[in-house]
């Protein structure tokens, strides 16, 4: 069930596209929702903010917090908590704008379509 976690997490980059990792090709995320819903019907929103946090919230409530760097054309998710299988990890990147969907696939190979979309439904800001 912790890989399950982990590829959900990870299916936001993983895309069609080889467009290079840029603080310019980031930023339309921040602000912004990337969603990524599974065939079973199964989503996640994926938050991304300017200053390197980053948090996601399963359709079953569960929630992931890391840091996230761009190095080279890689997107990667440090110090993930709670703890998973690992505690980085790192794929390629796709440069989205808002309205732009792609279809990818997650690390244990699943397909999942993924929305960029306008705003943070769903994000409820912890105090602190």
């Amino acid at each position: 069930m912790k890989l399950l976690g982990l590829a959900f997490a990870w299916a936001i980059v993983v895309g069609g596209s080889s467009a290079m990792a840029t603080e310019a090709g980031m930023s339309a995320t921040f602000g912004n929702t990337i969603v990524s819903t599974y065939r079973d019907g199964g989503q996640v929103h994926h938050w991304f903010d300017a200053d390197g946090r980053y948090r996601s919230k399963f359709s079953d409530g569960r929630e992931l917090t890391a840091r996230w760097t761009l190095e080279g054309k890689k997107l990667c998710l440090n110090d993930i908590r709670p703890r998973l299988l690992v505690s980085r990890f790192c794929t390629d990147y796709f440069a989205a704008r808002v309205g732009d969907s792609w279809s990818g696939r997650d690390p244990i190979g699943r397909r999942v379509e993924n929305r960029l979309i306008r705003g943070r439904p769903g994000l409820e800001r912890s105090p602190g």
